[in-house]
C-alpha cells in the first residue's frame, strides 16, 4: 500500500495516462503557469507586508512627532501637560452657573 490506499503502480499508471492525453509540451506550460502563479502569490503577500510595516513606522513617527511638538509648546507657554489635574479643574469650572447680579 502507497499513500492513502493507493500503490506506486497505480499512481505510475495514472501519470502515463495524463501524459498520453495532454502531452509533455502542455504539461510542461500547465507547470510553468503555475509556477509563475505561486509566485505572483509570493511577491504580492510580501508586498502587503511591507506596506503594513511602512504604515506602521509611519504612524509611529508622527505619534512621536506631535508627542514632541505637544512638549515644546507646552515648555514654551509654561502650560500643564493635557490630561492633568488643571485641565479637569477647567473643565469642572464650565458646568457652574454664573452668580446672578443684584
Amino acid at each position: 500500500m502507497g499513500v492513502g490506499g493507493i500503490s506506486i503502480w497505480q499512481l505510475l499508471i495514472i501519470l502515463l495516462i495524463v501524459l498520453l492525453l495532454f502531452g509533455t509540451k502542455r504539461l510542461k506550460n500547465i507547470g510553468t503557469d503555475l509556477g509563475n502563479a505561486v509566485k505572483g502569490f509570493r511577491g504580492a503577500l510580501s508586498d502587503a507586508e511591507k506596506r503594513d510595516e511602512e504604515a506602521e513606522k509611519r504612524e509611529a513617527e508622527r505619534a512621536g512627532e506631535t508627542a514632541d511638538v505637544e512638549a515644546t509648546v507646552q515648555q514654551r507657554t509654561g502650560e500643564a501637560p493635557s490630561g492633568t489635574d488643571q485641565s479637569v479643574k477647567q473643565g469642572a469650572d464650565r458646568g457652574k452657573e454664573p452668580a446672578p447680579k443684584v
